[in-house]
């Protein structure tokens, strides 16, 4: 199996922050790989090293030659003055350039190399390379192929540069965060996209289900170091707790030891022996071990929340519209005490105007909320909070509340507070500027939290946090004693915190589910199955012609095709049986990358073979 990426030895520091230390790692064809690690430890660093966008302290990073690579930013940049369409040639990738090239040529005199890239086209398709442009950006929900990029919202140019990453099928893709500012229907059309294909594979992405689905190997930055798992998300998550535990343990038996040596120092005398100079070296090693850090993910935080009565809001009669676009209409909600209640749908569906409308930033059209007397709201925004850059994370948060009632008696310092959202005290000190995307959103979570409010409204908090903190955050959200909405595309994350469900599918139709988002996308496929079938029997049957008839009737089957027909009626349940048994084998995590790889090329093979056979069953069938 080709190596395309070997890292060796690499290390990466800023100042005093060491982000990582001599971590080494490799990425063959075939593989796809997740990249795991809390806020501020580097992951949008260490891609940046990779493609050349940033520079490293100390070892090396090797590139397959003539490997074809991609990289989605996190923040992408294009000429404002470019059109969408345009934008998707100004990538400076290798077709691009080709096609760039193909027409300096055409347009001049010297025709001396038209052959050799007429050939290189045919073989890079460049001739489909803008109908390919346009099918990605109509999957992506981007139409208006001649709208200028400086007209585009933030979300828009990201998926503008996914479609950029995608259309040249490259060897191997980097990517960073990808499904932010994807809808649902989006994030799983990428999701079979990168099933289906056979691209080499590197990403950032925080939504959980994604890398179980589409990742064969996770690799963690944990404390400067790397650690590899041969398998998906699942895989992960089982070997993270047994090496969490095994380190847990080692540190217990160092702490039991460490309280024996410390009660033999404080028996020995001030003259000292090469004997005891061992013990006393012995005794200082230990003591070091034993103040390492344990596991981060671990810690539970139960508040007391305020009270809260049994009036928490009702919506009344209410409707809002943009132009033609209908957000709701007529809309009537009781809310009840305690509920934890998830909003999906496509964007432009209204999700993020209904909370505001909720919030009393925008006003609807006709009726209103009634929201009860005792509710306190915390709101966490897509927007997010605007921090003064200059102050420190610790003083943001005693600006708020010096101390926080966890209720019992109990009561948390802001800086204990941060540390539970994995700020540790040296972090606390640093000034706002210093932090992370990711931190900052942490710090404005906390920020919306620390307020001890009784119903929180969180509106996408999924972006940008690691999946440490959505850890922490989700068991924070299941023993929340309040009423909490959440507005989110993380999959995941809804399935985990909701009971019910508001699906928003547009034009002001609002669908109240009793589920979670993985039982409402399982009755929604159901319900699209039936009412495709009800489309299709409404429809006319349009009758035979009188010729195609009587020549159906009279096409018989050869002994021959008989057989042929006999033979795939038992060859296509073998087949699938064998599909079946793959893909079980794939999802155990229990496979080689070498296995992982060759089952992985045997089930495309399979899929193509089915259908081909089945075809042929469906036309042999018709004469039987």
């Amino acid at each position: 199996m080709a190596s395309f990426l070997q890292v060796d030895g690499l290390t990466k520091s800023f100042g005093d922050l060491v982000l990582f230390r001599d971590i080494s790692f490799g990425i063959a064809e075939g593989e796809r790989v997740g990249l795991i690690a809390k806020n501020g430890s580097g992951k949008t660093t260490l891609l940046n090293i990779l493609v050349g966008k940033e520079s490293y302290d100390s070892g090396s990073v090797v590139f397959r030659r003539d490997l074809r690579v991609a990289y989605l930013e996190q923040d992408p940049a294009y000429p404002e003055e470019l059109s969408v369409l345009e934008a998707c040639f100004h990538s400076g990738n290798e077709i691009t350039n080709l096609i760039a090239e193909y027409e300096r040529v055409i347009n001049s005199q010297d025709h001396t190399h038209l052959d050799a890239i007429l050939q290189k086209m045919d073989i890079l398709q460049a001739w489909d390379y803008e109908h390919r442009a346009k099918q990605i950006l109509a999957q992506l929900k981007i139409t208006d192929f001649d709208q200028q990029i400086s007209q585009l919202s933030g979300g828009q140019l990201k998926r503008v540069a996914l479609a950029n990453v995608l259309i040249t099928e490259p060897d191997l893709i980097i990517l960073d965060e990808p499904t932010n500012h994807l809808d649902l229907d989006m994030v799983e059309w990428l999701e079979e996209y990168l099933q289906r294909s056979r691209l080499s594979l590197l990403m950032v992405t925080h939504d959980r289900y994604f890398l179980d689905r589409v990742c064969n190997e996770i690799i963690e930055i944990d404390q400067q170091q790397l650690y590899q798992y041969k398998g998906n998300y699942s895989y992960y998550l089982e070997k993270r707790d047994e090496r969490v535990s095994a380190q847990n343990a080692e540190l217990d038996r160092a702490n039991n030891l460490l309280r024996k040596e410390l009660e033999w120092m404080r028996r020995q005398p001030q003259a000292r022996g090469t004997k005891a100079k061992s013990r006393i070296d012995a005794f200082y090693d230990l003591e070091k071990k034993a103040q390492q850090a344990r596991d981060a993910g671990n810690v539970r935080l139960q508040m007391k929340g305020a009270y809260i009565g049994n009036k928490i809001f009702e919506a009344e009669h209410v409707y809002k519209a943009f132009d033609d676009i209908k957000i709701l209409e007529d809309f009537n909600y009781v809310f009840a005490r305690y509920e934890k209640l998830g909003i999906v749908g496509n964007n432009g569906t209204g999700k993020s105007t209904f909370i505001k409308m909720l919030m009393g930033e925008v006003a609807p059209d006709k009726g209103g909320f009634d929201i009860g007397e005792t509710v306190k709201f915390g709101y966490y925004s897509q927007d997010g909070l605007k921090f003064d850059e200059q102050m420190k994370v610790l003083d943001v948060i005693q600006d708020i509340a010096e101390v926080i009632d966890l209720g019992n008696g109990n009561r948390l310092t802001a800086s204990q507070f941060l540390q539970h959202f994995l700020f540790p005290p040296e972090k606390q000190h640093n000034f706002v500027y210093k932090l992370s995307g990711g931190e900052k959103r942490r710090l404005y979570l906390c920020t919306v939290l620390i307020t001890n409010p009784n119903f929180l409204v969180l509106d996408e908090p999924t972006n940008d946090l690691d999946i440490v903190t959505l850890n922490i955050l989700e068991e924070y959200l299941r023993q929340f004693k309040g009423c909490v909405i959440v507005v989110s595309h993380d999959r995941y994350f809804m399935d985990k915190v909701v009971d019910h469900l508001l699906a928003f599918q547009g034009n002001a139709n609002i669908k109240d589910f009793p589920g979670n988002y993985t039982e409402y996308r399982e009755w929604k496929e159901v319900q699209d199955s039936l009412e495709k079938e009800k489309i299709q029997a409404a429809k006319p049957r349009e009758e035979k012609p009188r010729s195609a008839q009587s020549k159906a009737e009279k096409k018989k089957l050869t002994f021959k095709e008989k057989r042929e027909f006999e033979e795939l009626d038992a060859l296509i349940p073998q087949l699938e049986e064998e599909k079946s048994k793959l893909e079980k084998e794939l999802s155990s995590g229990m496979l080689s990358t070498d296995e992982l790889l060759s089952k992985s090329n045997r089930i495309s093979v399979l899929i193509d073979e089915i259908d081909e056979k089945t075809m042929r069953w469906m036309e042999l069938s018709e004469y039987m």
